[in-house]
């Protein structure tokens, strides 16, 4: 297997290979807990220590490891990280935990993380696999922050409300609204606006892609076809 440099890894884990927008993994989470930017933050920031935990840990453990229990090993890895996790919200952000509730525990079966320790870690050296986890996590986070600005913008006309449960009581006063008198649309907090929502970031993300491509096209030379070429010769040759 070729080993692929940081900047790859870095612009799939971003942009390429985006865990949610392209692998479409994670969903359940992703989709539940995004009505707002804070919980968005609060998942995101969980998935993105478990995901470096678990992928160092099975870099670390990939030639010691039979492929009989390769799977059973790496759950129990990714559930020791989780536990981590959930004490330390349970400990530092009590309120939020409660409300991001299941999902935190859930983050055992987050396919994007499975996904990620068997398809990269087991197989690559401990650094770029770190790298890997901390691209991959922060490509998650960045889609769940998008996601949950867009729902709450557009479902409860503010921004960055109840920061609070996250970063302490400075962040009270944080709440942005940008609109005033602002009538809620419930349709954008409701499973259903998630979706919508997701649609969008994806087709978005599809559409910059498609630009993209269509100027490497415009801008690489053209290339003479390969092959023998019919050539006419005018006049007398001697």
């Amino acid at each position: 297997m070729a080993t692929k440099t940081s900047t790859e890894i870095i612009k799939e884990g971003l942009w390429t290979n985006n865990p949610a927008l392209v692998q479409v993994l994670g969903l359940c989470p992703l989709l539940a807990v995004t009505s707002t930017v804070v919980n968005a933050i609060g998942l995101g920031l969980a998935t993105l220590l478990v995901l470096i935990g678990s992928n160092l840990s099975v870099s670390l453990i990939r030639n010691f490891v039979g492929e009989s229990v390769r799977l059973p090993a790496f759950v129990m890895i990714i559930a020791s990280f989780v536990t981590c996790a959930e004490l330390l919200m349970q400990a530092f952000t009590y309120e939020l935990y409660q409300i991001l509730g299941i999902f935190i525990p859930l983050i055992v079966t987050n396919c994007a993380i499975l996904g990620r320790a068997d398809a990269f870690a087991s197989k690559n050296a401990p650094l770029p696999a770190l790298l890997d986890g901390v691209m991959m996590g922060l490509g998650f986070l960045l889609v769940l922050i998008l996601l949950g600005g867009m729902r709450e913008l557009i479902g409860q006309g503010t921004l960055f409300a109840d920061m609070h449960l996250l970063l302490g009581p400075d962040a009270a006063n944080w709440t942005i609204r940008p609109f005033e008198h602002y009538p809620d649309m419930l349709f954008m907090v409701l499973p259903p606006g998630a979706f919508v929502g997701l649609g969008l970031l994806i087709a978005l993300k599809n559409s910059i892609d498609q630009r993209l491509k269509e100027k490497q096209l415009a801008a690489a030379p053209v290339q003479a076809e390969a092959g023998s070429k019919r050539v006419r010769v005018t006049g007398t040759v001697s």
